[in-house]
């Protein structure tokens, strides 16, 4: 993605230059949560993935907080993320006026390292991204793209970043619009394998949006880069990585869906650029 000289979010807190000694507790994330659940559950994993972060104690435990001189390389990764962020600003503040969806709220990007303190509970790097509602700010320790490609086959590459990075910020669109709190209350009234659908209607649905923001965003698009989300979001297919982590599939226990309807609904995003052509739920209900 062209993405060098253009404006960057000032609302990105870098925290990776900070790190913390001691007892973290795990929290859990979105796209990527199914890192350390399938780590932590093995075979049950499918039951426990949870479509946000889940509450967790917030007991605390005396840290002790080292500082560092971020790297050239990370403060290059630093200006990237502020730099999507931004573009995801510009689009979503467009799309809410055109749309009549009222002012669209700028959400935060906290960049940290290891482990981190959120609104919605504590969490390590093993979380993966993710967005916090109670906080509305977008979770990331980069070190995770690393164990996407290197352990989970995507290609990686700058747009990867960029479509996770969009697919977080899709989810803080479904927050404002009010989407997230219909479905956990639907949820609430379901049993477990239509909460889990649910689960994977708004997964999907934050993949499209990020296909929308990718759609509004062509400008700066260079080739390969779509390909390299596709690959991303192959990768974190529900049965690729049960496949992969497990030997075989569950698909009763997804709540992410799977790599062809992630892909399919990104590329769906990306060509129509309408939000409107988005209900990712119909189908999976019915």
């Amino acid at each position: 993605m062209k993405w060098k000289g253009r404006r960057k979010s000032g609302n990105v807190d870098d925290r990776r230059g900070m790190s913390s000694k001691g007892k973290f507790a795990a929290g859990g994330g979105l796209i990527a949560v199914i890192i350390l659940l399938l780590q932590l559950f093995g075979g049950e994993t499918g039951q426990q993935l949870a479509p946000i972060i889940e509450q967790v104690g917030n007991s605390q435990t005396t840290q002790q907080v080292v500082e560092r001189e971020l790297t050239a390389e990370e403060k290059e990764t630093g200006d990237y993320v502020a730099t999507i962020l931004a573009d995801t600003e510009d689009i979503w503040s467009d799309i809410f006026r055109e749309n009549n969806l009222g002012t669209y709220k700028k959400p935060t990007v906290v960049l940290f390292t290891s482990a981190v303190s959120t609104a919605c509970g504590n969490a390590t790097s093993a979380s993966g991204p993710f967005y916090c509602p109670a906080d509305q700010k977008v979770y990331m320790d980069m070190a995770f793209f690393e164990e996407l490609k290197h352990r989970f086959g995507a290609k990686g590459g700058d747009f990867a970043i960029a479509y996770v990075t969009a697919h977080e910020i899709a989810h803080h669109v479904q927050t404002l619009v009010g989407t997230t709190q219909k479905v956990r209350q639907l949820q609430q009234q379901s049993n477990n394998a239509d909460a889990n659908k649910l689960s994977v209607g708004l997964e999907l649905q934050a993949d499209f949006y990020a296909g929308v923001w990718a759609h509004h965003n062509r400008k700066y698009l260079e080739e390969g880069d779509i390909d390299e989300a596709l690959s991303a979001a192959q990768a974190v297919g529900d049965d690729a990585i049960q496949k992969r982590m497990q030997g075989d599939v569950r698909p009763d226990t997804f709540t992410h869906g799977t790599s062809k309807q992630r892909k399919y609904w990104f590329i769906r995003g990306f060509k129509t650029g309408d939000i409107h052509q988005g209900d990712t739920f119909s189908e999976l209900l019915n």
